[in-house]
């Protein structure tokens, strides 16, 4: 049977192309997107700052939870960590106690916070600067500061100058002193968690291994680097240098021993990364989060998509299987015919999809790193075990394709065989049935779409109901047809030859029209949902936060933040009625994430109104704790209630509920007192600043700000303007992730249609021999793609609209999905596009020659 199988396959190559292609670039998806699963699971962060120190201890990154259960008289412990979104600081005291442990040659404190060289600014000593512009790092990465005597972690070599011993000194890095253009001497302002200082240049210095590319470096004396990093008697980290002869695994060790019950990470190797590069935890959540929704919804696409190419495949090669059947081959070898030639088209395109895949991992992750989606040191794993996986996957979507497809084939009996082969069969119950169960499916989905009100629940709901759908449609397609076609029946009548040929046919082959509509749908109903799920989340977002602002003014930054000393300067600007700062962390609740924000409590509610429907704000401070709806009612809490919290560095916290929210799309869930959140950040400036003013001076507002480089006061148009971008930024990772799936679901169209108009040669030919010209045939193909998009575009859009109003309704509690005129038009003019082309080249190809050469063709 394989030998026949192989031999099908060689004949018939232009008849098993199209799936051949829809599960070649399946098979790339999934390879692509196994690697950056396997990237979030097991991929390497490399280190720069503890390069040399053989042995790191940083803090728990992680909040824990430990569940015991008894059943039938077992005990079963489950243990799950989520990782927080601030440092886990040490207390400085591990210092000493790792210095007695054997085998140790030092322990090396290490304190690091956000630090940034100010060029061209107006130096007058002490705090202050004026003007200039804040360098960030190497492409334009972070910039820290550290104590000198931490230098030996990377390590640090002086080129020139001192070390630092002054509260004024500065060592600089290379790299950030040619940028900066100082040298040893010379004055520069840094930008670090408080006001800006100006500092002398004691010293420039290089790493040993080269400069560094993920960060420039800024070293102070120790009691400058404590005061400025706020954590006094804390350090970062700690590196434990072994002595000579002592390997590092005998030190770790005993360093673990030493910790042990403290809570202390020790981390060798290239567990040392994940220490200094903090966002590698939650980009590694990220990358298995996409990974597993872009390969799991690509590989439910295939096997849609293949369905339909298979069944036009055995409904064009209906004649041959029915003469198989007429002369005495059984269900059952049809059956494995079938499922062998699938599976050999399956097994090709499967190693061929997974070389493809490799070179789009690399791609994918070099954009998800150009977007600031993962951290560049979070390296793309290599491995074998994704293409193997898509492999497997093909080999499983093939065989599943054709099983489905090949069912009423291979069951008819040998005396029907012939005869049912001249005409298209009558759609039959239990496609109908399983039709209704698939739409049925999808309202359920619909319905639970409606009742989830977080983004990494409702997401996954959103696609799969599209599939549901979409699957409905496919099982539907042929009665759905024969109603599209009966909708346009008066328009199809004005056109006497074109419309009424291409009535006919479609009446006459609704099952083919139905496995040409099928991707079409999923492409409109796809990108829709890809393109306005984001827009109507970000605006629920934008008029929550345009409604519940009200500062006519905000003040921002293009550096780290707005210093809290630029916060003072603006308080004693006359006409200035009220302040706020905002800083925005995440906290954790059990193990629930939830956005957060630390506002100023003085005049909060002159400049800030959340939509309070419990509750109220008088009073709140930094035992206080404010609730969205949300929150509050996942949480079960109410005011008055006591909420144990974990704050972003892992303190814990007990608050008191004071007031519940409505608007948390636009302001977190969670909102908390700024004097409570700016000690438990890596960042403790300020993200922005509300202004509440009455006659102010803008002149006046400006000059306060002044001294504090990249800190400007806007309006309340400007800065919503501002936050349209970086939510726009944010969007394109989503548009990225997804929109492959798109353009995989196009190349299926493309197939699909292609392979249902080249199959109609002899059809064609006898039209030409009964009077039918080239042009009038042309007319019909041309009218058949108009049907086939409208019907594609009235039950995409119709899916479309359904997901996003369910999705508008669990997210932001009101049916409104926010749909662009312009990009709903771009993606049915895509589709258009693609019918038409896929419609006419193939009937142009088909058209070509000899009417009676075309009608001996079989």
């Amino acid at each position: 049977m394989l030998r026949y199988a192989l031999q099908s396959v060689r004949a018939r190559k232009g008849g098993f192309l199209a799936a051949f292609l829809a599960l070649l670039c399946a098979a790339a998806l999934v390879t692509a997107c196994g690697a950056l699963l396997e990237t979030g699971l097991r991929g390497t962060i490399g280190t720069e700052r503890y390069a040399a120190a053989p042995v790191v201890v940083g803090g728990d990154q992680y909040v824990h939870r430990t569940t015991v259960t008894k059943k039938k008289g077992k005990t079963k412990t489950k243990h799950k960590a989520k990782p927080i979104s601030e440092r886990a600081w040490l207390s400085a005291e591990f210092t000493e106690r790792l210095a007695r442990v054997r085998g140790v040659r030092a322990v090396v404190p290490e304190v690091t916070f956000p630090a940034y060289a100010v060029t061209g600014a107006r130096a007058g000593g002490g705090e202050g600067a004026s003007d200039g512009r804040v360098l960030g790092g190497p492409d334009g990465k972070s910039s820290y500061g550290h104590a000198w005597t931490s230098a030996v972690l990377t390590p640090f070599r002086l080129l020139d100058g001192t070390a630092p011993t002054a509260s004024d000194e500065v060592v600089v890095d290379r790299e950030l002193a040619r940028r900066a253009g100082v040298e040893t001497g010379a004055r520069l302002t840094v930008q670090a968690t408080g006001a800006p200082r100006t500092y002398r240049v004691s010293g420039v210095a290089a790493a040993e291994g080269g400069d560094l590319t993920q960060q420039s470096s800024l070293f102070f004396s120790t009691v400058e680097a404590e005061r400025l990093s706020g954590r006094p008697g804390q350090v970062a980290a700690l590196g434990v240098l072994p002595a000579q002869g002592v390997g590092s695994g005998e030190v770790a060790a005993r360093v673990r021993e030493a910790l042990d019950g403290t809570g202390a990470h020790v981390a060798t190797g290239s567990d040392r990364g994940p220490v200094e590069f903090l966002d590698a935890a939650g980009a590694r959540v990220k990358l298995v989060s996409m990974g597993g929704a872009i390969g799991g919804t690509a590989l439910l696409v295939a096997v849609l998509v293949v369905v339909g190419t298979f069944a036009l495949s055995l409904q064009q090669r209906h004649r041959e299987l029915a003469l198989l059947r007429a002369v005495a081959a059984t269900p059952r070898q049809v059956r494995q015919l079938i499922g062998r030639e699938a599976l050999l088209v399956g097994l090709l395109a499967g190693v061929v999809g997974s070389l493809a895949g490799l070179p789009l991992a690399a791609w994918l992750h070099g954009r998800f790193v150009a977007l600031g989606a993962i951290p560049e040191t979070l390296e793309l794993a290599h491995s074998v075990f994704p293409s193997l996986a898509a492999v497997a996957a093909s080999l499983l979507a093939a065989w599943s394709a054709a099983r489905i497809s090949a069912r009423r084939t291979a069951r008819i009996r040998p005396a029907e065989a012939l005869a049912e082969a001249a005409v298209e069969r009558r759609t039959g119950w239990g496609r109908l049935l399983v039709g209704a169960v698939a739409f049925a499916a999808g309202v359920v989905l619909l319905l639970v779409l409606g009742r989830l009100h977080t983004e990494p629940a409702s997401t996954p709901v959103t696609f799969l109901t599209v599939i549901a759908l979409a699957v409905a449609v496919a099982l539907l397609g042929p009665l759905l047809v024969r109603l599209a076609v009966a909708a346009l029946g008066l328009p199809l009548r004005a056109s006497r030859v074109a419309g009424y040929l291409a009535a006919a046919h479609i009446r006459a082959n609704t099952a083919r029209m139905a496995a040409a509509t099928t991707p079409l749908v999923l492409l409109i109903g796809m990108a829709c949902t890809v393109l306005f799920v984001p827009k109507t989340m970000g605006e629920a977002a934008s008029r929550q936060a345009e409604a519940g602002v009200r500062a006519d003014r905000v003040v921002t930054s293009s550096g780290p933040g707005v210093p809290a000393a630029a916060a003072g300067k603006l308080r004693e600007v006359p006409g200035v009625t009220a302040v706020t700062e905002v800083v925005r962390t995440s906290v954790r609740v059990g193990l629930d994430k939830y956005a957060a924000q630390g506002l100023s409590t003085a005049g909060l509610r002159r400049t800030w109104d959340p939509d309070v429907v419990r509750g109220h704000l008088a009073g709140f401070g930094a035992d206080s704790v404010a609730l969205s709806t949300l929150a509050a009612d996942h949480l079960g809490k109410k005011p008055g209630d006591s909420l144990r919290l974990t704050l972003g560095d892992g303190t814990a916290k007990t608050l008191t509920v004071t007031a519940v929210y409505a608007r948390g799309l636009g302001f977190g869930d969670v909102t908390l007192a700024h004097a409570l959140v700016v000690r438990h950040v890596d960042n403790p400036l300020a993200s922005s600043v509300l202004l509440t003013t009455h006659g102010a001076d803008p002149a006046r507002l400006a000059a306060a700000v002044a001294p504090f480089p990249g800190v400007g006061v806007l309006d309340r148009d400007r800065a919503d303007g501002l936050r349209a971008e970086l939510r726009r930024a944010d969007d394109e990772v989503e548009y990225l992730a997804m929109g492959l799936v798109i353009a995989f679901t196009a190349i299926a169209v493309v197939n699909t249609l292609a392979m249902s108009v080249s199959d109609r040669s002899r059809e064609l030919a006898l039209l030409r021999l009964v009077g039918a010209t080239r042009r009038q045939l042309r007319a019909m193909l041309r009218t058949e793609s108009l049907i086939v998009f409208l019907t594609a575009a009235a039950l995409g859009t119709t899916i479309a609209y359904a997901v996003l109003t369910a999705f508008s309704v669990g997210m932001t509690d009101a049916a409104s999905p926010t749909i662009t005129p312009w990009w709903y038009a771009a993606v049915l003019a895509l589709a258009a596009t693609l019918t038409l082309l896929a419609t006419l080249v193939p009937g142009r190809v088909a058209l070509r020659g000899r009417a009676g050469e075309g009608v001996g063709e079989v």
